[in-house]
């Protein structure tokens, strides 16, 4: 039952491909930019007046959907 925080498992590897600028699958660096992303959701959701009281799988939700959704327009932009 982890609902939309399996975002974070979708995003993470990618987005630690783009900051290391790296064709391989960075396991090690993925699973922590995961829990980063985890964790910063986290917290926003409990410490940001903004983000009071929203469930944490909701934020990731955006997060990762968001991330996504601007990784599948670059990749279709890239293609004639």
């Amino acid at each position: 039952m982890a609902g939309p925080i399996a975002f974070i498992a979708l995003t993470a590897p990618h987005i630690t491909r783009r900051l290391a600028r790296s064709a391989q699958p960075l396991l090690l660096l993925s699973g922590a930019m995961g829990a980063l992303l985890l964790t910063t959701a986290d917290l926003a959701t409990q410490q940001t007046e903004m983000f009071r009281g929203l469930p944490v799988g909701i934020l990731t939700l955006a997060i990762g959907g968001a991330y996504l959704g601007m990784l599948l327009v670059a990749e279709w932009r890239k293609k004639p």
